[in-house]
């Protein structure tokens, strides 16, 4: 475990990028890597960026921004901004108080915070702190402790859970193997009986502690049912969290769920697996409306909440970049990062001439794509792929 920088000036941080590298320079190496890194050869971490950044905004004119807000709801509850907290475990590992003080952060932001089934604290001590708290869930081998930690949820106050579909098991995630990397005995699974004497906690070489204490707990048998049954035996809205294919979003939205999460873990499960935001047209469309539609994996700015929201999405969830605020500044730090990713928001929203985030479905989408001539020199064209839901879809 670490704990923030010694000094932090909040006046020193202007875009997220700077929290990561300040949280660099924090951190040690093996826990970086294990914050920063993806699966395989991070192909799909680096596309998850990549994407985004290909896509470009139409902006509209001669529209009344004067009253230009942020706020919006998700899953039925207000919130400052189309923003939730990514479900993002043991992060005790980047700032003694972990969870605890990003969700004070969250809190005084006023957007909800998801605890994750590997928190380093529990879902009662985080949800006491206030924030509009959301429970993630890992399905475990014993399915009975996982109806448990849904009850735990219910019985904290949490307004929603959320089920990951996607880790059968922990992919191989090549830092972590090359680092052998382990838990420190003070940071723990709070929500694991076995604490520090867990496989997290025994080191390997060559080996990822975490990556055989989740395989020895997750159960990789989910299935349709598992989510029916979990539909069945929570009163919460029920979010489904790692789907990239629009025919897994329509079973999902047919099983009766809230919500559907568009991820591809931060690239940190299956590599090679498509952006995130380049899946979510699809899925927005196949849902046409029967759920909300969220997106998760390499949100960096306000510009690219703006860019789920006009490609369908109701909002988006934040992961690294709160870690880098809370290694890098602690509290005040996980704060800084929610105020300048709303202050972004809003003048992205204002200045593609929308009042507020349900403007922003009208807005069209374009995406670079890179090509060559007929002498083999690179060049570069935009094609608007994708216009609003309410237009449908052009080909590009």
């Amino acid at each position: 475990m670490t704990a923030a920088a010694d000094t932090f000036t909040a006046s020193d941080f202007f875009a997220l990028a700077d929290f990561e590298r300040a949280a660099d320079a924090v951190l040690p190496a093996a826990v970086r890597d294990f914050v920063a890194g993806g699966s395989g050869a991070e192909l799909t971490l680096a596309a998850n960026r990549a994407a985004f950044d290909r896509l470009r905004i139409v902006p509209r004119v001669l529209r009344d921004v004067s009253d230009c807000a942020s706020a919006t709801t998700l899953l039925g509850r207000h919130c400052a901004m189309p923003v939730a907290t990514a479900p993002i475990g043991y992060q005790r590992l980047v700032h003694p108080e972990g969870e605890l003080a990003a969700a004070r952060a969250a809190a005084e932001a006023k957007i909800p915070f998801t605890v994750g089934t590997l928190s380093s604290y529990t879902v009662e001590e985080i949800a006491a702190v206030g924030a509009t708290t959301w429970f993630q869930l890992y399905w475990l081998r014993d399915r009975e402790r996982s109806f448990d930690l849904v009850r735990r949820a219910e019985d904290a106050g949490c307004s929603a859970v959320m089920l990951t579909v996607d880790v059968p098991w922990m992919a191989r995630r090549t830092r972590d193997l090359r680092n052998g990397f382990v838990l420190p005995d003070d940071v723990v699974a709070a929500h694991f009986p076995a604490g520090a004497e867990s496989a997290a906690h025994q080191a390997a070489a060559g080996e990822s502690a975490v990556a055989r204490h989740t395989a020895a707990s997750f159960a990789p048998s989910l299935s349709w049912a598992d989510v029916e049954e979990l539909r069945r035996r929570t009163r919460l809205p029920l979010v489904v969290k790692g789907v990239l294919d629009p025919t897994d979003a329509v079973r999902a939205a047919e099983s009766g769920v809230d919500g559907i999460v568009v991820s591809n873990h931060g690239g940190r499960q299956m590599d090679g697996a498509i952006a995130s935001i380049d899946a979510l047209a699809e899925v927005c469309a196949a849902v046409d409306g029967r759920c909300e539609v969220l997106l998760d994996s390499g949100v960096r700015s306000g510009l690219d909440v703006l860019k789920a929201l006009a490609l369908g999405a109701s909002g988006v969830l934040l992961g690294r970049p709160l870690l880098w605020g809370l290694a890098a500044g602690g509290g005040e730090g996980a704060r800084r990062v929610l105020d300048l990713l709303a202050a972004e928001l809003r003048d992205a929203l204002g200045l593609a001439g929308c009042s507020g985030p349900g403007s922003a479905s009208t807005l069209r989408v374009g995406r670079d794509a890179r090509g060559a001539d007929r002498t083999g020199s690179a060049h570069a064209h935009t094609t608007y792929t994708y216009k609003t839901s309410h237009e449908g879809t052009v080909p590009g």
